[in-house]
């Protein structure tokens, strides 16, 4: 049998075990399973607005907080419910405006480019007197790094640091090390920025920069990372997969590893995401790594879309992709708190309607981390349910120079579907187009069909959890059995 590749619809379509095309399919390391389904945790009501961004983060104790922000406010999640979280007066951001939160030691930072840096050790934000308005923040070393900044005067190209081991500290100074610079090698805004080991990284749509700390009087040196045009579509549309990042360009998707940016999309998924998501508001992407299952979800708006309703699905490992459509607002790794037996009544009134999420699933267990997303509704909800329905289309199998038939196809389940149907296709000729033609249930762990054709296409239709790392097919030249 054939081991299955994965979803790459810009590889020769007569590749063995290739997907052309799926739905709710994403790879796991040892072939490809029915994606999971969101799950809404125990007592967490819906935000009182669209959220804006979001992230869960960890004081020096190892206490969390969950933070999320709208247009005009800043929350908490506590005690089961959105706490306001925000200074007296509202925060002046636009529907388009995004949160970007760190937390240094025991002090959480938030920024929007419309304010000045927000800041919180429990409670209430406020301004951070003297600090930047920015649009990127985030921890590095002994600093608060801010990029694409505002302070006083617009530098969509500028940096600034606030001073060593001291977030409320901004006015640059070689004795206390907080400093600011622009980056203006090459042309543009800083799109995107994130901490790579000890080093900050700032992007711009075509060029990368590696920051590094060398003290006094310099602080940060920063050097224009070789690699072409490679940058980073926007400030969401990164994320960090353990010792690189992983982040989406205007003409590829790329990990950086401190070296040189590596392109992963070719020959795959590269051609049909930019063909498929829409250029107006491609700086809308979004990228998160789910760590328990080694996955990236790049969440992206559709070719005619406006909101983030379309996802690709890349595992770091197998190195194989998926699709897992979903219409989302913003995304965290979400921390949850335990399930007890006690507990059960506030999680659902009877056994029946209880989460669809496995036993082994992190929606369990105390601090387990899963996938989280927002919903259109403004409802948190974790990636940890159980797969419902999910299908896959297979690559083209024949031959241009004689007809054959198929008798059956099996598949090699790791875990077996609820039901499962398959629908065949036929094409008398390459390039001709593919018709309709018989369908199949499982029968003894097998489809029976038959068809004869020069080319042969098969789509599977999956309900329930569902995990397949082969396929195969008998064919024969027709006229023989």
């Amino acid at each position: 049998m054939t081991p299955i590749t994965g979803f790459a619809p810009d590889a020769e379509i007569t590749t063995p075990g290739l997907i052309t095309d799926c739905q709710n399919f994403v790879p796991y390391l040892n072939g490809m399973e029915g994606a999971p389904e969101p799950v809404t945790p125990a007592s967490v009501p819906a935000l009182a607005a669209a959220c804006n961004g979001a992230a869960v983060v960890t004081k020096l104790d190892d206490t969390r907080r969950i933070i999320a922000g709208s247009q005009t406010k800043l929350y908490e999640l506590s005690s089961g419910a959105w706490a306001d979280r925000s200074r007296a007066s509202a925060y002046t951001g636009n529907a388009d405006t995004r949160w970007s939160i760190t937390q240094f030691g025991d002090a959480t930072l938030a920024s929007n480019r419309t304010d000045v840096i927000q800041r919180s050790t429990s409670g209430a934000f406020a301004d951070i007197a003297g600090a930047p308005k920015a649009d990127i923040i985030f921890t590095v070393g002994a600093f608060v790094m801010a990029l694409n900044v505002n302070d006083g005067t617009e530098k969509p190209d500028g940096w600034h640091c606030c001073a060593a081991f001291d977030d409320t500290s901004w006015s640059p100074s070689i004795a206390t090390q907080a400093a600011n610079g622009r980056l203006v090698a090459t042309a543009g805004r800083i799109t995107a920025g994130a901490r790579l080991g000890e080093y900050a990284v700032a992007y711009k749509q075509k060029s990368i920069y590696l920051g590094q700390y060398v003290g006094a009087p310099t602080v940060w040196d920063w050097i224009q990372v070789p690699g072409g045009e490679a940058g980073c579509v926007g400030k969401d549309a990164i994320c960090e997969i353990g010792g690189a990042h992983f982040f989406v360009g205007d003409d590829n998707i790329w990990i950086f590893d401190g070296t040189r940016p590596a392109p992963i999309a070719d020959g795959q998924v590269r051609q049909w995401f930019y063909d498929n998501s829409s250029p107006q508001y491609r700086y809308k992407t979004t990228c998160v790594f789910d760590r328990q299952t080694n996955r990236v979800w790049v969440f992206f708006v559709s070719k005619n879309g406006t909101t983030l309703d379309s996802a690709l699905v890349y595992h770091v490992l197998s190195k194989k992709w998926g699709r897992a459509n979903r219409t989302v607002e913003a995304v965290l790794n979400y921390i949850s708190a335990a399930v007890t037996i006690d507990g059960l009544s506030g999680v659902a009134s009877t056994i029946d309607t209880l989460p669809s999420a496995g036993f082994d699933s992190q929606y369990w267990l105390s601090g387990g981390k899963a996938l989280a997303v927002f919903n259109t509704s403004h409802q948190l909800q974790s990636m940890t349910g159980a797969s419902t329905t999910s299908s896959f289309t297979t690559g083209d199998n024949g031959d241009d120079e004689r007809l054959t038939n198929v008798n059956r196809i099996r598949l090699r389940y790791a875990t077996a579907p609820t039901s499962a149907t398959v629908q065949m296709y036929a094409q008398r000729n390459s390039g001709a187009g593919f018709s309709e033609g018989p369908t199949g249930a499982v029968l003894d762990g097998k489809f029976d069909v038959r068809q004869s054709a020069r080319w042969h296409r098969a789509k599977f239709n999956f309900t329930g959890p569902v995990r397949v790392t082969h396929m195969g097919a008998e064919m024969k030249p027709a006229g023989m059995r």
